[in-house]
């Protein structure tokens, strides 16, 4: 299915929570996976689901609640593909959060990250293989000459996330000017804004009208020239916007559902996940009531979100990711 590269530059602003609350609210079978070079948070600030046993109870010792397993993710699956990355081999590194989300942890520092620079291009192919799975990758943030631009040229498209402040979206408008470039013939950049709620939709036309100038602006010198006839560089498009919702990101640590269904930042996330998968084409919206699914609840291990449309059940026990996995292994 779909790859979604989700990064920033400076300081990464919110790219961890807007992935999770995206991830809560998408439509269709889904996998958030930590790709942040600079290490992941997952494990330190979302609790685990209890893992079931073969014969479909909990296992023991095993609670809603508890941390999840910062060496099954990310380190262990770089540590199986040595020889090679195959789609079926991504579920076994996968956990799944309290609320349903299945989640591919990252690394837990960025030391880790420099034996790992050769993953990023077979990791990206392995996640765009995932079908019927999308990913919502969290690269983090962005520097020059990162090696997740690998990654990225893997993906269907490409999401950047900037504040509306003038030092944020100048920061912006340089790593769009210099990511194009990079990217050539590969996937559209879009831009949501994390935006204040009292002045929402004139903080995402402000940042379009800046980013505009960017789409026809000269390449940066140390580009190098574009080769001649060569594959044209991405387009770029302000998506729209991410509520900035202390209350509502705080939610998502918890029990899902209620309060965190109402909050302003998953109304936005809704909005933003309906227009990324218009883009990305396929089925979407509840074919009834042309809605987005609401945030899913806390279910019992196995069994998928209560409300239906979202992840399904964990990996391993019959959900999308196992039975990519035992497809491939039959083929």
């Amino acid at each position: 299915m779909a790859l979604i590269a989700l990064a920033a530059d400076k300081g990464a602003p919110g790219v961890t929570t807007a992935a999770v609350a995206l991830g809560a609210v998408w439509p269709r079978p889904v996998l958030v996976a930590e790709c942040d070079q600079a290490g992941g948070d997952l494990v330190y600030r979302l609790p685990a689901a209890a893992e079931s046993d073969p014969k479909g109870g909990k296992g023991a010792g095993s609670r809603d609640g508890g941390m999840l397993n910062p060496s099954r993710g990310l380190l262990s699956l770089a540590a199986t593909a040595r020889r090679g990355l195959r789609p079926d081999q991504v579920a076994e590194h996968c956990q799944r959060l309290v609320g349903g989300l299945d989640v591919l942890v990252g690394i837990t520092n960025a030391e880790q990250a420099q034996a790992m620079t050769w993953l990023w291009g077979p990791l990206g192919r392995a996640f765009a293989g995932l079908t019927p799975v999308d990913v919502i990758a969290d690269c983090g943030r962005l520097g020059a000459g990162t090696p997740l631009t690998d990654l990225m040229r893997e993906a269907d498209q490409v999401v950047l996330f900037t504040r509306a402040t003038l030092e944020q979206v100048a920061h912006l408008r340089e790593r769009v000017a210099a990511l194009t470039e990079e990217l050539r013939g590969g996937p559209p950049v879009g831009i949501i804004v994390l935006a204040d709620p009292r002045d929402f939709r004139a903080s995402i036309a402000e940042v379009d009208r800046i980013i505009a100038g960017t789409r026809q602006r000269v390449p940066p010198a140390d580009a190098g020239p574009a080769p001649a006839g060569g594959p044209a560089a991405p387009p770029v498009t302000v998506l729209g916007g991410l509520a900035l919702d202390p209350k509502g990101a705080a939610l998502l640590s918890g029990q899902w559902g209620g309060r965190l269904d109402r909050s302003l930042l998953i109304r936005s996330a809704r909005e933003v996940a309906g227009e990324l998968v218009r883009r990305l084409g396929g089925a979407s919206l509840d074919p009834v009531r042309g809605e987005l699914p609401p945030v899913p609840r806390a279910v019992p291990q196995g069994t998928g979100p209560a409300t239906g449309g979202g992840p399904g059940p964990a990996p391993g026990q019959g959900g999308p990711l196992a039975e990519h996995a035992s497809a491939e292994g039959r083929g």
